[in-house]
Formats: C-alpha cells, sequence, structure tokens
C-alpha cells in the first residue's frame, strides 16, 4: 500500500492511543497508566492483528512496550497526504 491509501500502521510509524490502558513500566515493573493519545512508535506487525508498540520519553528511554490490537490506536500523520 502506498502513503496516500494506507491506514494500517506499519513498521516505525507513530501511533496513538485512543483509550487509557493500565500496563508496567517496561524496566521497573512498576504499575504506570499510559493515557489517551500517549504517542508511540510501531516496532512490529503482526498480520493484520496486532502491533507491537514502544512508548519512550522524549530521550529515547522506553517505559513501555505493548502489543496492541489495530483498533487501540491511531495513525498520525507528520505530512500533506493525498485524498482518492
Amino acid at each position: 500500500m502506498n502513503k496516500t491509501t494506507r491506514q494500517k500502521p506499519q513498521d516505525l510509524d507513530i501511533v496513538a492511543l485512543l483509550a487509557n490502558r493500565d500496563t508496567s513500566h517496561f524496566e521497573t515493573g512498576q504499575p504506570i497508566r499510559l493515557l489517551k493519545g500517549q504517542i508511540g512508535t510501531v516496532v512490529m506487525e503482526y498480520g493484520d492483528e496486532a502491533l507491537e508498540v514502544e512508548f519512550t520519553n522524549n530521550d529515547g528511554t522506553t517505559f513501555a512496550m505493548e502489543t496492541l490490537p489495530l483498533d487501540a490506536v491511531l495513525l498520525l500523520h507528520d505530512e500533506l497526504l493525498q485524498t482518492p
């Protein structure tokens, strides 16, 4: 799929959570809550079912890695896309 028509996030795409999500800190294991709108990077695609998303601080430190269904995230765009 090309950039003008794709809707499914792919590796290295930026996505945002559509709902709050309770999880554990990647390094400490402490409980944390990812908030609706939290931005992450797709690091692995699991077919048309799910994505592995990495959530990091501004300095690049990972604080969460989550396997998420496709409908749990919104694909973000940082450039103008052509509409069909």
